[in-house]
């Protein structure tokens, strides 16, 4: 439960966070308790679960915030659009990934960002430990981690303009995703992959998309949830060729972000992480790129292909 530090809600903005989560029921729940130690709790949290029982809603009575969840299918940018849905009327979404662990101060740093700067419309943080490159961080590892991060450094304020948000932790102005009716790109399916680059440079003709290193927190990395090898292979390439034809992402970018993921792959998968399915994910590539070659890439194709 919160500490006697906490305060309850901000006078300037109002802050919704959303998880859209998919096979990580306890996960969750922990996260959760996690967010009720916040030092500027949120307004609200929504969750979009994959499947009924990816929530467990008895964690309601636990928690000191208001906490909604919203049904939709499965398919991380549907899950989004329904959080977008109704938390329209807020001023700010944070969107976390199921496995991020923010610092107690995140969401205090996010109301002061986007306060303090009104040029600002997607903002994402300092991330401590990434497990996403490796076999994945544990929550007690995580809290350890953002117990020695210093207090005072996570108070210091420097924005740094970026490309894109990066989507395990990502605040968005919600004014200019309302008035344009932004949505995530639902042709995006299962994990999404890109899905960020793509809503923020579309929300960028709009204003600033920022770094701020006052947010800070830990990727957990956790595996289960994710995407098959061959799946997300396919989306590797896939999803970069489809930015790049509707103009979200340069060709030069799609070009390099696919020979590095193909080259990753193919040098790994000889002597595969445990952690990761790189076999897999070689013939998720192989396979996009013959259908890129007969005509039929697309995003949505990575729904026909085997786990």
């Amino acid at each position: 439960m919160p500490s006697s530090e906490v305060v309850s809600l901000s006078p300037h903005l109002r802050i919704a966070v959303g998880f859209a989560t998919a096979g990580r029921r306890d996960l969750l729940s922990a996260v959760l308790l996690e967010i009720a130690r916040q030092v500027r709790l949120p307004d609200i949290v929504v969750i979009s679960p994959a499947a009924s029982d990816d929530f467990d809603d008895a964690i309601q009575d636990r928690l000191p915030y208001e906490i909604k969840a919203v049904c939709s299918a499965p398919g991380l940018t549907t899950q989004r659009n329904a959080i977008l849905d109704v938390t329209s009327e807020y001023d700010v979404i944070v969107f976390f990934d199921d496995d991020f662990l923010p610092g107690r101060s995140y969401l205090q740093a996010v109301d002061r960002c986007f306060s303090q700067n009104e040029d600002v419309v997607a903002a994402s943080g300092l991330v401590l430990a990434d497990g996403i490159t490796g076999p994945g961080i544990e929550l007690a590892a995580a809290r350890a981690i953002l117990e020695s991060y210093a207090f005072e450094a996570a108070q210091e304020h420097s924005l740094k303009d970026q490309y894109n948000a990066y989507g395990c932790n990502m605040a968005l102005r919600l004014k200019p995703v309302r008035k344009n009716k932004l949505r995530f790109d639902e042709n995006l399916p299962f994990y999404g992959w890109l899905e960020d680059v793509d809503f923020c440079r579309r929300l960028a003709v709009f204003g600033r998309i920022v770094k701020d290193s006052s947010l800070s927190g830990v990727h957990l990395g956790t595996k289960g949830g994710r995407t098959s090898g061959v799946r997300f292979g396919y989306s590797q390439i896939a999803n970069p060729v489809y930015l790049w034809r509707k103009g979200t992402v340069h060709f030069d970018r799609a070009l390099r972000q696919m020979a590095k993921n193909v080259a990753s792959n193919l040098a790994k998968s000889l002597n595969s992480e445990p952690w990761t399915d790189r076999r897999g994910r070689v013939r998720g590539n192989f396979r996009a790129f013959y259908d890129l070659s007969r005509g039929r890439l697309d995003p949505r194709r990575v729904k026909e292909l085997g786990k």
